[in-house]
C-alpha cells in the first residue's frame, strides 16, 4: 500500500480512518516547530473504539492461532517495507538520531515476527482416578495499551504483538507528545487486521483516565512513570481489570577495580546516555571503586567530549534533545539543584539557550547519596558518578531505592560478578554488557518498577486467563 507519512494523521476506529473536531499540536523537540495537528479524541470516539474492539473480540479470539500468527507476520512485512519513512517520522516527533530510530523500527519488526512464532501452552494431567484435566490459556478481552514518548513504536508493539496473538483486541493510546508513528502504524495495519481488532486513538490528558476507567476495558498494559502507574492501578481496581505495568527505574551499575577502564567507560557511557537517558533502563547511578574512580571519570569525560548533541535528523548527531518541554524543565531543575548544593560537574552543567530542548551530557562528581540526582530518576542526561570502597557497601547503596528495574555489574571475574548480580533487587542484571534484550527473554521490574512481565512466554501469558476443563473419563 502507499502510505503518506508526512500528513493526514487520523485515528483508526473499527478499521477506518477518523479525524476529530478538536486537535492538538505535535512539536519537533529539536526545533520546537509544529510538525502536525493530531486528533484529540472525544469521549464518544473512545466509546466507539472500545465498542468496535468488543464486537471484534469473539471472532478474533475464535480464529485459529495460525491465522493470528500470519497476521503478525504480515504486520512485520508491512512495517519493514516502510522502515525508512517511519525512521524519519520517529526522529521528527521523538528527537532521537536517525540511527537509533532505524533500530527502533527494526526492533518492532523482530518482535512481531518472534511473537508470530509462539504458541499458547496447554497442560494436561491424569489423576489416575478417571479425571482428565486440561488447562489452557484463553484471551482476556479488550486490552488498553498505553505507550510512552521515549520509545513510542517499540513499547506499542511490545503490547500489540502478544495481545493480538493471544486472541485479544486492542485500543492503543500513544503519548500526546509522540502520537504520529502510532497513528500511522494503525493506518498501515488497517487492511491486515479485521475491523475493530486494533484501534488507535490519540488525545490529551483527559483521554488516559477515560480509557483506564472505562467499563469496556478488560486489561490495561501501561508503560510510564511509577506515579502514573499507581493511578492506572487504582483505576483498574474498581473492576479488577488485569494490569501489566512497566514503570520507572533508578538503575545502578557497579564497576569493580579489575575492569578495562576505557572499554568499560565507553560501554557504560552509552548505557547511561543513549536516547539522551530517556530510558527506564538507563544507568542512572554509576558506582566505581575508589581505586579506579579518577581514571574512570577521565575516560567518561573523554567519551562525552566526542559526542555531538543535536538534531537527530542531522548526520553525526549522537544524542538528540529531551523529547518535551515539561521533561526538559525537570532536567534543568535537577542540574540547577546540583549547582545550588555545591556538587562538582565533571562535564556539562550549563544548558544552552535557543530553540530545541537540548541538554549537554552532564556527569556529576560523587554527590552525596541523598542528593536529588542520586535519589530521583532523572530521565535526562544527568549521571551521578559515585565512589565506593567495598562491594557490600556498593550493593547496599544500589539496593537503597524504591525502584528495582535493571542493573549491571562489571568485572573480569565473571563468577564474582554473578554473585553480586544475585544480590541486586532488580528484574534484570547484565554482566559486562548492558541493554541486550530479546522478545524471547522475560522482562519485568521489582518493587515500585512495575507489576507483571513483558516479552517471552511469561509476557504472552500476561494477556491470557487460565481455564481448566475437567472430564470424567
Amino acid at each position: 500500500m502507499t502510505l503518506n507519512l508526512d500528513s493526514d494523521y487520523t485515528m483508526t476506529l473499527d478499521g477506518r480512518g477518523e479525524s476529530s473536531a478538536q486537535t492538538f499540536d505535535v512539536l519537533n523537540p529539536a526545533t520546537e516547530a509544529r510538525i502536525a495537528a493530531a486528533p484529540d479524541a472525544s469521549l464518544e470516539q473512545l466509546n466507539a473504539a472500545i465498542a468496535a474492539a468488543r464486537a471484534a473480540f469473539g471472532p478474533w479470539r475464535d480464529r485459529p492461532i495460525a491465522e493470528r500468527q500470519q497476521a503478525l507476520r504480515a504486520m512485520a512485512d508491512r512495517l519493514e517495507a516502510h522502515a525508512d519513512g517511519f525512521m524519519r517520522l520517529l526522529t521528527r516527533e521523538q528527537g532521537k538520531p536517525h540511527a537509533d530510530a532505524r533500530s527502533e523500527v527494526g526492533r518492532c519488526v523482530v518482535w512481531l515476527r518472534e511473537f508470530a512464532a509462539r504458541e499458547l501452552p496447554v497442560d494436561r494431567y491424569d489423576d489416575g482416578a478417571g479425571h482428565l484435566f486440561e488447562t489452557r490459556r484463553v484471551a482476556i478481552g479488550v486490552v488498553a495499551a498505553i505507550s510512552p514518548w521515549n520509545f513510542p513504536m517499540t513499547l506499542a508493539i511490545w503490547k500489540i504483538a502478544p495481545a493480538l496473538l493471544a486472541g485479544n483486541t486492542v485500543v492503543l493510546k500513544p503519548s500526546p507528545y509522540t502520537p504520529l508513528t502510532s497513528l500511522k502504524m494503525g493506518e498501515l495495519f488497517r487492511d491486515v487486521l479485521p475491523p475493530g481488532v486494533l484501534n488507535v486513538i490519540s488525545g490529551g490528558d483527559r483521554l488516559g483516565p477515560w480509557l483506564t476507567e472505562h467499563p469496556g476495558i478488560d486489561k490495561i498494559a501501561f508503560t510510564g512513570s511509577t506515579v502514573t502507574g499507581r493511578r492506572v492501578m487504582q483505576s483498574a481496581s474498581a473492576r479488577l481489570k488485569r494490569v501489566t505495568l512497566e514503570l520507572g527505574g533508578n538503575d545502578a551499575a557497579i564497576v569493580l577495580p579489575d575492569v578495562d577502564v576505557k572499554d568499560t567507560a565507553a560501554k557504560l557511557f552509552w548505557g547511561a546516555f543513549r536516547n539522551s537517558s530517556q530510558y527506564c533502563l538507563a544507568t542512572k547511578r554509576l558506582y566505581v571503586h575508589e581505586s579506579i574512580y579518577d581514571a574512570f571519570a577521565d575516560a567518561l569525560a573523554t567519551v562525552a567530549a566526542g559526542v555531538v548533541v543535536g538534531d537527530g535528523a542531522q548526520p553525526g548527531t549522537g544524542l538528540g534533545p529531551i523529547q518535551n518541554r515539561v521533561q526538559y524543565e525537570r532536567v534543568k531543575e535537577l542540574i540547577a539543584d546540583a549547582h545550588r548544593t555545591g556538587v562538582r560537574f565533571l562535564t556539562g552543567g550549563d544548558v544552552p539557550e535557543g530553540k530545541g530542548y537540548f541538554v549537554p551530557v552532564t556527569i556529576l562528581d560523587n554527590p552525596p547519596d541523598d542528593a536529588r540526582s542520586v535519589v530521583e530518576e532523572a530521565f535526562g542526561p544527568v549521571l551521578p558518578l559515585l565512589k565506593y570502597r567495598d562491594v557490600d557497601e556498593a550493593v547496599r547503596r544500589a539496593n537503597d531505592t524504591e525502584y528495582g528495574l535493571g542493573g549491571s555489574v562489571w568485572s573480569r571475574d565473571v563468577a564474582r560478578a554473578q554473585a553480586i548480580a544475585r544480590r541486586l533487587e532488580t528484574g534484570t542484571v547484565w554482566i559486562n554488557h548492558i541493554h541486550v534484550m530479546s522478545p524471547n527473554v522475560a522482562f519485568g521490574g521489582h518493587k515500585q518498577s512495575g507489576v507483571g512481565v513483558e516479552n517471552a512466554l511469561d509476557g504472552l501469558l500476561e494477556y491470557t486467563n487460565v481455564q481448566t476443563v475437567s472430564v470424567l473419563a
